[in-house]
């Protein structure tokens, strides 16, 4: 009898937490619960998100990136329906697979000169994975430097080169030689470099903890650091690439930026199938593959299905023909004047950083007395806190979802898909300012909500003698 997903779905729902619980992750649930993300969702359409009472939710958490389009776009839904409509074989395991091949085509197109060469894996971390080998064997070299507050993804190699202590703790000894510099401390790089030992100064143009952009003049003295020295750059843009910050690349805003290695992922899927791309020169490539011993020293059973190159294809084209990345900068432009504009209104609103549409807005300790002892207070009870004050009601009483950008930082990130509306940025706008007038009335609901999460979160700290989950 043939499975029926539909009646799967319907059976399980209302139950899916507890059954998550039970067998596969009951801390996660329990976060899920503390922060009011324990809803029911039945749908999903272009940026929005429908739970079991009918109610509209506008997504900018996207999966931290991964719907630069939306859900269910018409064209890359099209293109996987052709691929599971045909006989055509994918997996052959021995083969050189034709969309594979046309994907590699169109992502090298959309390159800076030079980087002619395509490994395909599954994820954003497979991607560093990659890159991390093929550094090695290129340079013959054993170590890697990495930026503090980065992150390259959670497998083994990616988590050595992880800028947050609480990812590492418990899979110690990390990958040796992994080293941590400064963003913007070119003096440090150098001192790290010139030691003679690294393969690969691993980086995120935008770092998608914070949304820390980094300088045109800082990534151009690295690259002048890396030729000096025999260190391969490698360009982690599996976030801030695919359109999002306006251009295809968001390196390729710094005229004359050069990277050895692209790693590309999340929005590649179009949303639908997982998918990773390696993006090199061929001296790099060849490097590993070096012989025909050597063919497939480094693969991956599932890379390039027909799906996830399918996705990829029908995701650059839909890019292309929708101006996406013009669209970015247009809306990106628009929050951040609205963002701007409520800044010397509300003291906890500091700022905002932006390129395109991937936004941070900053909170800080406002000057009043009155706000600066509630402050004092949130950060007392957890660090982790203040952003859930905006995070929090801009779900339960605006219905959009949003995260915090990063481990102890008063940073809230949204990263909204390419092709939203103007009307869905003034909702945000319009949820953002209502969040701010009543955060800045103390005593306040706002405040009963935060010391609740509070109280929580020093109990979870008390009972497990460790950082709370609350992130």
């Amino acid at each position: 009898m043939p499975i029926d997903i539909n009646a799967i779905i319907a059976e399980t729902r209302g139950k899916n937490f507890e059954l998550y619980e039970d067998h596969v992750n009951p801390v996660f649930v329990k976060v899920l619960r503390m922060l009011g993300f324990n809803r029911t969702w039945v749908r999903g359409e272009g940026p929005y998100l429908w739970d079991d009472t009918g109610t509209r939710y506008l997504d900018f958490l996207t999966n931290w990136g991964v719907f630069n389009f939306g859900r269910r776009h018409p064209a890359i839904r099209g293109a996987l329906q052709q691929v599971l409509d045909s006989d055509f074989p994918g997996w052959v395991g021995f083969d050189a697979p034709p969309l594979a091949a046309a994907l590699a085509r169109e992502l090298v197109k959309r390159m800076t000169p030079g980087l002619d060469t395509v490994y395909f894996s599954n994820s954003g971390t497979e991607a560093i994975e990659a890159a991390i080998k093929f550094a090695r064997a290129y340079t013959g070299r054993p170590s890697t430097a990495h930026l503090a507050k980065a992150f390259h993804g959670l497998t083994m190699g990616s988590l050595s080169l992880n800028g947050e202590a609480s990812f590492r703790r418990g899979f110690e000894p990390m990958l040796p030689g992994s080293s941590e510099v400064k963003l913007g401390d070119l003096d440090g790089l150098e001192a790290r470099l010139k030691l003679g030992d690294v393969a690969a100064f691993v980086f995120e143009p935008i770092q998608g903890k914070g949304v820390n952009i980094a300088s045109a003049e800082y990534l151009l003295g690295a690259q002048e650091l890396c030729r000096k020295y025999g260190t391969l750059m490698v360009c982690d843009e599996v976030q801030s690439g695919m359109g999002r910050t306006g251009r295809f690349l968001a390196s390729q805003w710094i005229e004359g930026f050069r990277p050895d290695v692209i790693c590309l992922s999340k929005a590649l899927s179009g949303g639908y199938i997982p998918v990773g791309a390696t993006i090199t020169r061929r001296a790099v490539y060849d490097s590993v593959y070096d012989s025909m011993h050597r063919a497939i020293v480094h693969a991956s059973t599932f890379g390039m299905g027909n799906m996830a190159m399918a996705a990829g294809l029908a995701s650059l084209s839909v890019l292309d023909d929708e101006k996406l990345p013009e669209r970015a900068i247009e809306l990106g432009t628009r929050f951040r004047k609205g963002i701007e504009a409520m800044v010397p209104r509300f003291e906890f609103l500091k700022g905002v950083r932006q390129r395109g549409l991937m936004i941070a807005i900053e909170f800080g300790q406002p000057e009043s007395m009155t706000l600066r002892a509630a402050w004092a207070m949130v950060n007392k009870m957890d660090e982790n806190l203040f952003a859930q004050a905006i995070v929090l009601p801009l779900l339960d009483d605006h219905h959009i979802l949003t995260q915090v950008a990063g481990h102890a930082m008063p940073i809230v990130k949204i990263l909204p898909p390419l092709n939203i509306s103007e009307s869905d940025v003034d909702w945000f706008l319009d949820a953002l300012e209502d969040v701010m007038i009543k955060l800045h009335k103390f005593p306040g609901p706002a405040w009963e909500v935060l010391k609740k999460l509070g109280n929580h979160a020093l109990t979870s700290k008390r009972r497990e003698g460790r950082v709370s989950t609350v992130t």
